[in-house]
């Protein structure tokens, strides 16, 4: 399957596949990027199997790097820049055998062995199938990161050949996120062109929305949230955008709303996806709404006790460094908490986040949209704060756009909510940050209560 995959690029030799520092790669430049590392893996005596971190940005290199990789029927472990102990954890958790440092598609080099063996049976499994891995890692934004582990070939069997047109996509997801993987593999499996950014920043991602003529833009609430407060949708030609897809965190319906009222030509469309199971394919019921319909074309789903489960053609074979849980038919516990309307469900937030409030639940994303509605709020995240009375009361954390004395914002923040929401909703606590509450990957950091 990946030969087949590498062949099919070869249609394409003359149409752009990615727009890296402003300059168009070409299919054939990165074919031949491919081949040369490739030829570097076996020269080296990179053997199949062994698990191998590439480490970069999203670029022209790393993306031939991975698919050379899944070529020689390697593990794969997309390794972002980042914190040097972070790193140290996944190299370690992941038993990562070698490093590559991929840097310039034209000149293969940085190749380092670790001395570790990675022993772990889920890699055993991989190696006796002779299979392609893929090792993904959580965000860790409400605890320790887990390692899954997925079967690479079956992961590209999902993208049906015959079907979708090529897209100019803005590679918003980074390569070691599964929506980063599905942009690079679903892009290129249809000859389209993959628009890279320097940062992730609202200016620069519209930017190139407006220079490159980008279609489709993969990405996350947190960002459209900031991209509103920030004024830069107004600020450049979008007339290119045709899809926006927002998924990783529930959508704060206020945002929602706003995106819609200005950008009426975009369809605006929930994704669903997490590094266990893939990216189920989805149908909102409309633009401005938050209810969203699964498909079934590998993939299957079920609702326990209000928790949504799954199961999946191409579900991970594990974790690495946790128990896997799924259930007796396969079915994986998301923890994500719905309601059910029919055919539709309403994402409402992970288990571990709900706040229980004298017994009554309050989903944090419900408060945040609220908050988001009041002047001068720019950012809100909200949490459980431990209480001798209710067990927790609502804690919410602000981030203003112009500086306030904070009674005066606390003031007015309880005035506003009570209008809003039930009184067991409204917070109790309010705290005023000037830090950015959301991760490097720009989904919202929570502290489970």
């Amino acid at each position: 399957m990946p030969e087949e995959f590498i062949r099919r690029l070869g249609n394409f030799r003359q149409s752009p596949g990615i727009v890296f520092h402003g300059a168009g790669i070409s299919y054939s430049e990165i074919l031949s990027a491919i081949d040369l590392w490739t030829e570097f893996l076996v020269g080296n005596a990179v053997p199949q199997g062994a698990v191998v971190a590439a480490e970069g940005i999203y670029s022209p290199a790393n993306c031939a790097l991975l698919i050379a990789l899944m070529r020689n029927r390697n593990i794969i472990v997309p390794l972002p820049p980042g914190p040097d102990a972070k790193r140290a954890e996944f190299l370690d958790v992941a038993e990562v055998e070698y490093v590559v440092a991929a840097s310039d598609p034209k000149q293969c080099s940085g190749l380092v062995a670790t001395g570790r063996v990675a022993g772990h049976e889920l890699f055993e499994r991989l190696r006796r199938s002779g299979a392609p891995g893929l090792v993904l890692f959580s965000s860790g934004t409400t605890g320790r990161s887990k390692a899954s582990v997925l079967d690479f070939a079956k992961l590209i069997n999902t993208y049906d050949l015959s079907k979708l047109r090529p897209r100019r996509t803005l590679a918003f997801l980074s390569l070691d996120h599964i929506g980063g993987i599905n942009t690079l593999m679903s892009t290129f499996s249809h000859g389209g062109c993959i628009v890279t950014v320097p940062e992730r920043t609202p200016r620069a991602v519209f930017e190139a929305v407006a220079a490159f003529r980008v279609d489709t833009l993969p990405t996350t609430p947190t960002f459209l949230t900031m991209s509103l407060m920030s004024g830069d949708l107004a600020k450049h030609d979008l007339s290119s955008l045709r899809l926006i897809t927002y998924g990783t965190e529930p959508m704060p319906v206020q945002t929602l709303r706003k995106l819609n009222a200005i950008l009426p030509e975009v369809r605006l469309k929930q994704t669903y996806g997490l590094s266990e199971v893939g990216i189920l394919p989805t149908k909102s019921r409309s633009n401005d709404s938050l209810w969203v319909k699964f498909g079934t074309a590998g993939f299957q789903h079920k609702i326990v006790d209000g928790i949504l489960w799954v199961r999946s053609d191409m579900a991970m074979l594990g974790y690495l460094n946790a128990k896997a849980p799924f259930d007796e038919e396969g079915y994986f516990d998301t923890q994500d908490v719905v309601e059910v309307d029919g055919e539709y469900v309403h994402i409402l937030g992970r288990k571990s986040e709900i706040i229980n409030v004298g017994g009554e639940k309050v989903y944090p994303n419900e408060v945040e949209s609220v908050l988001l509605e009041i002047e001068n709020v720019v950012e809100a995240t909200v949490s459980g704060q431990p209480s001798p009375v209710t067990g927790n009361v609502v804690k919410a954390l602000v981030r203003l756009a112009v500086s306030e004395p904070q009674p005066l914002v606390y003031a007015r923040i309880r005035e506003y909510c009570r209008g809003r929401l039930e009184p067991f909703k409204v917070p109790v606590v309010v705290d005023i940050t000037d830090r950015p509450q959301h991760s490097g990957r720009l989904k919202k950091i929570r502290v489970a209560s």
